[in-house]
């Protein structure tokens, strides 16, 4: 087949950018024809709370990208979709995150959707975690557009709903496993490079920082007397993507400053394995979710894990199996570390990991946007 990817790609960064070169570069290993159609502009920065949009990386020279789309210029829209449109694909796939791109997305599937180039909308986040009154009004526009619809978790599906009417095909597929960071190092290697101590135990927590992240609940958690017993530091490895003054305050108030490392910077992917590398456990204390790019990291390098029960989170991280489950509390968080510890669980876990994470193989993401019923 002739795919098409429309969405974040080089040399923008990030989780988006990274699943979408991955899921080019399966299409392309089972035999079909891919590129990746990204922007010229993404956001405004206004819209961008991070440092930079862009990657540190090198140009991957295995997959055709071709950037066009300036999310906020509709003459860029309109252009790319004669470009798309005279590829005659068989499949155009819309990356879709934000209401931000509804209007972008929906222009340029109206100038290639046909009967022989269906429009399949593969959605990480139908609402966004931190919602404006746009994510009630813009979306329609771009699911009226799609011929069917891939998510990677069940409450996503319900999202899709409020705003397909029509009742278009929905396929569920959890997200792969991200398995491009290279492989897992020993522990005492990644501690070095990383100026650790390599007999320090450490609860990681990785990815942008934002209050729907949870990282303060954790570190109330982190707080909990019990788990001074053990040679323990928290690690934060990612940039923060709002004031980090409260959670510097929170740090001093609980007087964690030697037990927390703060790693506030973006994390390039060439040094992504030496923060799971030196981990015991991955900790994502989220107030809200879809599914989670950091859980297919750590199944990756088979991490256990500490999710809370919100969004598609507790689909894919079985209680008591590979990690936790818990409420959005700290006490609870407090509970499932002491006892990862106190019961020495790690072995166990990753035992359970490495028959779990085969279930998170991108054929099966390929597959699942294959095998959708696209009506006529």
């Amino acid at each position: 087949m002739k795919i098409i990817i429309v969405g974040t790609a080089y040399p923008f960064r990030g989780g988006l950018a990274a699943y979408n070169e991955r899921l080019a570069r399966q299409y392309i290993s089972e035999g079909h024809n891919v590129e990746i159609i990204t922007f010229t502009v993404q956001y405004p920065s206004i819209l961008f709370p991070g440092k930079t949009q862009y990657s540190g990386e090198v140009q991957p020279t295995d997959i055709k990208i071709t950037r066009i789309i300036n999310s906020m210029n509709p003459l860029s829209w309109l252009k790319a979709g004669k470009l798309i449109k005279k590829k005659n694909a068989d499949k155009v796939i819309f990356c879709y995150w934000m209401a931000f791109m509804a209007p972008c997305f929906g222009t340029i599937a109206r100038m290639v959707r046909n009967k022989n180039t269906r429009t399949i909308a593969l959605i990480h986040n139908m609402i966004p975690h931190e919602p404006t009154l746009l994510d009630n009004i813009l979306p329609k526009y771009f699911v009226n557009a799609m011929d069917g619809f891939v998510a990677m978790a069940e409450s996503v599906v319900a999202d899709i709903k409020q705003f397909d009417h029509k009742n278009k095909p929905i396929a569920i597929s959890p997200h792969p496993i991200y398995d491009h960071y290279g492989e897992a190092m020993d522990k005492s290697i990644a501690a070095m490079r990383l100026g650790l101590h390599e007999k320090i135990s450490y609860i990681l927590f990785f990815g942008f920082i934002r209050e729907y992240k949870g990282l303060d609940l954790l570190l109330e958690a982190f707080a909990d007397k019990r788990l001074r017993e053990f040679p323990l530091k928290l690690i934060v490895a990612g940039e923060f993507y709002e004031n980090p003054e409260p959670y510097l305050h929170l740090i001093s108030k609980l007087k964690l400053e030697s037990y927390v490392e703060l790693r506030t910077l973006f994390i390039p992917d060439n040094e992504v394995r030496n923060y799971f590398s030196v981990a015991d456990i991955v900790a994502q204390p989220y107030r809200s979710a879809t599914q989670s790019g950091v859980s297919q990291i750590a199944y990756h390098f088979e991490k256990p894990m500490l999710v809370t029960n919100v969004g598609g989170l507790a689909e894919i991280v079985p209680h008591g199996k590979v990690g936790y489950v818990v409420n959005v509390e700290p006490k609870q968080i407090a509970n499932a570390l002491f006892d990862f510890y106190t019961n020495k669980r790690a072995n166990e876990f990753i035992e359970n990991i490495k028959i779990e994470k085969q279930k998170y193989a991108w054929s099966k993401m390929t597959a699942a946007i294959n095998d959708l019923k696209l009506t006529n």
